[in-house]
């Protein structure tokens, strides 16, 4: 994607580091997510302590609720003697609500920081990788990575991980209190205890791997479906709807049987749960209700009364209760697993080519100065694999460069590095002394870039406190003067994403306007001119003409004869050499 304009790296992410950590190389998802949680403990140890006050008050609740039982049914206590139990289990019941609703706001809150701080990774990612790396993905696959990826890890830091450590120690609480009651029922309970969390791993395994099929599928299936929207009209052209149509299906197709099966590993994690907790709990029950008609006369259950029963009979529910909450959200830290790796993989792939290198101080005069740079595409890094192999050159200040040659000699790719979107693997590059991207410049590429609002909103996007005069005189200048004035809203004229009302001409010279407003001393364009109208390439030309005049600093590339007479300099690029040549393009 090509932007008509470009901030500096300083102010978008400190040059490409941002405030994040960076990430160490060769970190699998579950670290990074264990980075995540412990760079956000706070939140949930504190999520974990309102569990576990939730779990205390249910303990203080159960056994209020046996006394009152016993009291009422064996003592033959009055009721009106049984008002102070009565009292207690209500304020019991709303510290429960409360430290339920306390756990609920703070795991919420923990969620939300560690969704807010990985989408700044993300962002602080995109920025390195420059436009170059990123147009490699859809837009649709960076959408789902900003969006569902994200989301879908809110489940993990705001359920299943606090539920984990209260799925450990609120058992253990509740183990303690049935021991000191009833030692041969806290035996049962802690014989049948370990076989959840193993048959919850071993179904586990198989949804973690399903998860990470869907976050993947889904991701094609969304770029996929994006690039068939934005080429509708050419594939009714050339007639392809229908193929389209079908590849998609196909992929909605296994979308839906991953998503179904994935479904079923989740709910056979919750059934193996229920089985085995629910027949705990009848061993439980069976023990206790044997024990109170005398069938059982070994260890405590000859001193078994109706409150320890009952008591041992309302906990043992609750016992399981921690573990089967972890059931239902087991499928979240399968959700995390997927999603992260999608997440981890673009952190771990979108940096940018090559070495940033920040320049010496230097009392140079030249607008650009490139020293040694060295760039290749692959993994080598041998002469076969070099686009530039040592190149050197500078220009001064208020100077013209143009670059021309064949297709594919590397133009574009000197463009990008001199505009930070891509790095040298070796040399340096400076910019008015600075690292390319650290000073703002314009940028037109060989599209024009738009978005959804006005005129006015487009030009606004390099110079927010221009005025309505300054963004009129910009259009004008770039000979869009009659067509505003067809406009009846003026500046304040709709204008389309994909430019719908304007041609190719009219789109790229509303891009210029937006170079033109915000005052840029270094302009970086990339065939400005290119599949263009005479009129439009008039225009264009001649702009660049007075931002000439004007003292700026102007690099572009094109096979224009125009435009190259216009340059101070020439350089015919063809296989990464650089070659200098006449402003008519035959070489000196």
């Amino acid at each position: 994607m090509a932007e008509p304009e470009a901030r500096p790296a300083s102010e978008l992410n400190n040059g490409g580091a941002g405030d994040s950590s960076p990430i160490p190389p060769g970190l699998n998802v579950k670290q990074w997510l264990k980075g995540l949680a412990k760079a956000h403990n706070k939140g949930v140890n504190g999520t974990v302590v309102a569990g576990l006050l939730a779990g205390f008050a249910t303990i203080v609740q159960m056994t209020l609720l046996a006394t009152i039982i016993h009291q009422g049914l064996v003592e033959k206590v009055a009721l009106a003697a049984l008002t102070p139990y009565f009292l207690g289990l209500l304020a019991t019941l709303m510290v429960r609500a409360l430290a339920q609703g306390w756990q609920t706001t703070l795991a919420s809150r923990c969620s939300q920081q560690v969704c807010q701080k990985v989408r700044q990774q993300l962002n602080e990612c995109w920025q390195a990788s420059g436009p170059v790396n990123l147009n490699q993905s859809s837009a649709g696959t960076h959408s789902r990575e900003w969006l569902d990826h994200v989301d879908a890890l809110h489940g993990y830091f705001a359920r299943f991980l606090p539920q984990m450590l209260i799925a450990t120690l609120l058992p253990l609480m509740i183990l303690a209190f049935v021991f000191w009651l009833d030692w041969l029922a806290a035996l049962f309970l802690l014989f049948a205890a370990p076989l959840i969390p193993l048959f919850m791993a071993l179904v586990g395994m198989g949804a973690e791997s399903l998860n990470q099929q869907h976050f993947q599928t889904v991701s094609r299936l969304s770029g996929q479906f994006l690039d068939k929207v934005r080429g509708l009209t050419t594939l009714q052209l050339f007639q392809q709807t229908g193929p389209a149509a079908e590849v998609l299906q196909q992929r909605s197709d296994q979308y839906r049987f991953i998503t179904m099966k994935t479904l079923r590993v989740a709910f056979l994690s919750s059934a193996v749960l229920e089985f085995f907790s629910s027949v705990a709990i009848a061993i439980v029950a069976m023990y206790v209700g044997f024990g109170l008609l005398g069938y059982i006369d070994f260890g405590p259950a000859a001193d078994l009364t109706l409150f320890s029963g009952l008591l041992v009979l309302l906990l043992a529910p609750e016992f399981f209760q921690p573990l089967r909450t972890l059931s239902q959200h087991y499928h979240d830290r399968a959700s995390a697993l997927g999603a992260g790796a999608e997440i981890l993989s673009r952190l771990n792939s979108s940096e940018p080519t090559g070495t940033r290198v920040r320049p010496a101080p230097s009392q140079n005069s030249a607008a650009i100065l490139v020293q040694d740079v060295s760039f290749g595409f692959g993994s080598g890094f041998g002469k076969n694999k070099l686009l530039f192999d040592r190149v050197s050159f500078s220009v001064a200040r208020g100077q013209a460069l143009a670059l021309t040659g064949p297709s594919g000699g590397g133009k574009s790719t000197l463009l990008n590095m001199l505009a930070g979107f891509i790095a040298p693997q070796s040399g340096v590059i400076t910019i008015f002394d600075k690292a390319p991207g650290q000073q703002a410049f314009g940028w037109l590429g060989q599209k024009g870039f738009l978005i959804d609002g006005t005129w006015a909103d487009n030009l606004r996007l390099t110079a927010p406190q221009a005025s309505d005069n300054d963004i009129a005189a910009a259009l004008e200048q770039v000979g869009l003067g009659p067509l505003l004035a067809q406009r009846p809203d003026g500046i304040h004229s709709k204008v389309m994403e994909d430019g719908q009302g304007l041609s190719g001409g009219q789109s790229r010279r509303l891009s210029l306007a937006r170079i033109l407003v915000a005052d840029y001393d270094l302009i970086l364009l990339d065939e400005p001119t290119a599949a263009l109208d005479a009129e439009s390439e008039q225009h264009i030309v001649q702009t660049l003409f007075k931002l000439k005049q004007q003292g700026k600093t102007l690099v572009f590339s094109s096979h224009q004869t125009a435009l190259l007479m216009l340059a101070d300099r020439v350089f015919q690029v063809v296989d990464g050499r650089l070659q200098a040549a006449a402003k008519g393009g035959h070489h000196d």
